[in-house]
């Protein structure tokens, strides 16, 4: 399961950064399959492998070394193109990134034909893809924390967090306050191009070839895992932990409906109603919360100065 969760839950938490600025990116999974297409096809290309010797390479680690690197900076410049489209031509982030979508997996199917690139050392998938450390948690698994946890510090801990929050809090605001919005959402959307890069490693390193006909749902299940944890659609509020939990529980669901005996065709019908589930709770909570503000003049939980409450009775 930790394996199975290692893609998603990283996905989820660098989502988090964009939700919490009022963004979106729903181009993920075309970006995991672009990135690791082109990785793939780099390790081929540098390893030296041939069709009389198929599979051995002559140049290893330099061809293992090309490929991460292509992979993570396709990833990035996957990101750097959804956000300048957003941030130059002021495209709506989810019109981009639905465009950017299609693009992208046209682009993989133009790449292999619409064939998965096969042939990929298996040491990469000895060494990093099914290894386990520290007493059997899978490589790729301890990678993702480790991401994870530099999210969760640079979210909660730094001003770069502060800042993302209040962007999308209020855009006009932030700028107002002299914040750098444009140049700040450039560096959230190359976050998370940089979280669909590193997948692309861990995709072709667990499998050993690409995967070219999946990652559709990844948009889907990261983004249901971040707001099943607690970041708001709409900006200003963002939980990495609780994104982290969401994304959980999306492999939860769909490892206990494999147990159960379910087909794999459940998996995202039942993601789908938690999200709409958690969506809908929220916005029943918010309406709470705006109700009782209307009733009683304040915002809810805000304390009430004492010399306000003598004025008011004096009125």
């Amino acid at each position: 399961m930790g394996l199975d969760a290692a893609e998603l839950v990283l996905f989820a938490a660098a989502v988090t950064f964009l939700l919490a600025a009022g963004e979106l990116d729903i181009s993920i999974g075309s970006n995991v399959i672009l990135s690791s297409v082109v990785g793939a096809k780099v390790v081929v290309a540098v390893g030296g492998t041939s069709l009389s010797h198929y599979g051995v390479y002559h140049h290893l680690f330099r061809g293992i070394a090309a490929g991460v690197a292509a992979c993570v900076l396709t990833g990035v410049a996957f990101g750097l193109v959804n956000a300048f489209l957003v941030t130059w031509l002021r495209i709506n982030s989810f019109i981009t990134t639905l465009a950017t979508a299609g693009i992208g997996y046209g682009l993989s199917l133009v790449l292999t034909n619409g064939s998965d690139v096969p042939g990929l050392p298996q040491q990469l998938q000895t060494s990093f893809g099914v290894r386990n450390v520290l007493g059997g948690i899978p490589l790729p698994a301890l990678v993702t924390a480790i991401a994870v946890v530099g999210l969760w510090f640079t979210l909660s801990k730094t001003r770069f967090g502060l800042r993302t929050l209040a962007i999308g809090s209020s855009r006009d605001a932030a700028e107002r306050a002299g914040l750098r919005v444009p140049s700040h959402l450039v560096i959230l959307f190359v976050i998370v191009g940089a979280a669909a890069g590193i997948g692309g490693v861990i995709d072709i390193s667990r499998f050993a070839t690409t995967n070219v006909g999946g990652h559709q749902t990844d948009a889907l299940s990261a983004i249901a895992g971040t707001v099943i944890g607690g970041t708001s659609l709409f900006g200003g509020a963002g939980s990495i932990v609780g994104a982290v939990a969401g994304a959980g529980l999306a492999v939860l669901l769909e490892t206990g409906l494999v147990i159960q005996g379910l087909t794999p065709f459940y998996q995202q019908i039942a993601v789908g109603c938690v999200l709409l589930a958690a969506v809908y709770i929220r916005s029943r909570s918010g309406a709470g919360d705006h109700r009782r503000t209307r009733r009683h003049g304040r915002a809810p939980g805000r304390p009430v100065d004492s010399a306000s409450k003598t004025d008011n009775r004096r009125r």
